[in-house]
């Protein structure tokens, strides 16, 4: 499989997608606001606990305090006051007390309404090895499977921690790495401990004492391997930062670094302006005429696969078999561009072959293969379901692109003008108008609604508001109010007193 990475700089963002196999698959965007907070570490201030959660709010400088649960806490990390005595229970209070300070560091970032998710297991990435200073273990990825590596990557990292007394994991990309290398990179990441614990010392929460990586910087570390075949950038200073930063880590992909300097913008050049459009829709077309249909609600993400024009040629069985095995494939892509995680169900089309069931099953096991992220699938339910997590660290992408609509507040709906029109009838009823005409002269009802509403009340029930206007012994005047968003109305009670010079 071969992959491109490419770097958009603008004055406003900085973008970076990721290409394989001709098509999108991750996009990237940091703003003024930042990128991401993942990775980063915090002296933090515990500001409130809450043992009914078994978890703490903890003040780390950013908009709202993180969360912190009580399974995330290693009590070796915990600042506890002298007095404090460590303790083997996981309740809450008694690891920690309100005001208390404690290095933590971001496992996912603020989501929506949701604080930053924290951890007190602590662990400093890079390209090859990821550092976890307060354990002294030897952790080597799952992906690498061959036991000759295992064993080779062990025998370098085991008088790496003997002599450090800290852990360390050994990232996917360190499979064939050469031991200079690694400990080169181990020996940094050492010196960016050190500086950590030397800025703990007379500080207060809250402080940052540990930024990740620009997202440049980061992307190149984290997603260039032995597949990419390519890096373009369309910026210069950018561009010499990242052939600095793969000289420094002893990478060949420095010759693959290419500025782009045509006219056209990058990503245009690449397509990928129009990928992302699409990738904000919630239906996905399959190559065949089926589609997805993807929801994204605040706990979880629910697709669901129709055949929609695809009529097959030889059974409904088969038209639903080969539907679902391409959404099976598709699935995985849409998931890892539209950055969706948590909870995942997915309703495939119901199958009647078992060994149906397991192809597709086997499919979709196979298309995530490919997904940095720790997924772990179910298999079909008894409702026919397929429900599925997805590790989350940033917003989504329609998130980080999008706001919620003004009209509809974010629900995704609005009143339609025929319920909008009988909600004003209602209104009408209730507070009647011609009551008052004796009283103070002839009276008018004033109703100010949204274009596609007045439409509705003039077009298509006219005789239905002047029968009512009729009943209630007034007219009825329907206005534009262009300011008003489908669903909202206002009504105004307007009275015509006779001129009291005029002789009647």
């Amino acid at each position: 499989m071969s992959e491109e990475l490419l770097i958009n700089v603008s004055t406003l963002e900085t973008r970076v997608a990721l290409v394989a196999h001709g098509a999108l698959q991750e996009l990237h965007i940091a703003r003024a606001s930042g990128y991401s907070a993942t990775g980063n570490i915090y002296l933090g201030k515990v500001v409130r606990i809450i043992p009914g959660m078994q978890a703490a709010f903890v003040d780390i400088g950013l908009e709202r305090p993180g969360f912190l649960h009580a399974r995330d806490i290693a009590e070796s990390m915990v600042m506890a006051a002298p007095d404090r005595q460590a303790s083997e229970s996981k309740n809450i209070r008694d690891l920690l007390h309100d005001g208390q300070q404690l290095l933590v560091q971001v496992e996912r970032d603020p989501i929506a309404a949701k604080g930053a998710k924290l951890s007190t297991r602590l662990s400093l990435a890079a390209k090859f090895l990821v550092l976890t200073p307060r354990s002294c273990q030897i952790g080597i990825s799952q992906r690498i499977d061959d036991a000759g590596e295992r064993g080779r990557l062990f025998s370098i990292l085991e008088p790496l921690i003997d002599a450090s007394g800290m852990g360390v994991i050994a990232r996917t990309l360190s499979a064939g790495t050469n031991p200079e290398a690694m400990r080169r990179e181990y020996d940094a990441l050492i010196a960016s401990w050190r500086s950590i614990e030397g800025g703990v010392g007379g500080a207060t929460a809250p402080k940052l004492l540990y930024q990740e990586l620009p997202v440049q910087q980061r992307l190149v570390r984290d997603l260039v391997g032995p597949a990419t075949s390519a890096i373009f950038v369309d910026n210069q200073a950018v561009a010499d930062r990242l052939a600095d930063d793969l000289t420094h880590l002893g990478s060949a992909h420095e010759t693959q670094l290419h500025v782009h300097e045509e006219q056209s913008p990058i990503f245009d050049r690449h397509g990928i302006e129009q990928e992302i459009n699409l990738a904000l829709e919630p239906s996905v077309r399959l190559p065949r005429g089926g589609t997805l249909v993807i929801e994204q609600t605040e706990s979880m993400v629910c697709v669901d696969v129709n055949t929609a024009s695809f009529l097959g040629s030889k059974s409904l069985e088969e038209t639903v078999f080969q539907t679902n095995l391409e959404a099976a494939k598709s699935i995985p892509r849409q998931l890892r561009l539209r950055n969706l995680g948590g909870i995942i169900v997915i309703d495939f089309i119901d199958m009647q072959l078992e060994a149906h069931r397991e192809q597709v099953m086997q499919a979709l096991v196979e298309a995530f293969s490919e997904d940095p992220c720790k997924v772990q699938i179910d298999g079909f339910s008894a409702l026919g379901l397929v429900q599925l997590t997805r590790k989350r660290t940033r917003s989504s992408l329609a998130q980080t692109l999008c706001e919620p609509c003004l009209h509809c507040e974010g629900n995704g709906w609005v009143k339609s003008a025929e319920s909008t029109a009988a909600e004003i009838f209602r209104e009408l009823m209730l507070n009647g108008g011609g009551k008052e005409k004796g009283a103070r002269g002839e009276v008018e009802i004033l109703v100010s609604a949204s274009p596609h509403t007045v439409d509705y009340l003039t077009q298509e029930v006219p005789d239905q508001v002047n029968a009512l206007g009729d009943l209630l012994g007034c007219k009825i005047r329907v206005e534009v109010e262009s300011l008003y968003e489908q669903g909202k109305f206002d009504i105004a009670l307007l009275t015509r007193t006779p001129n009291p010079g005029h002789l009647m």
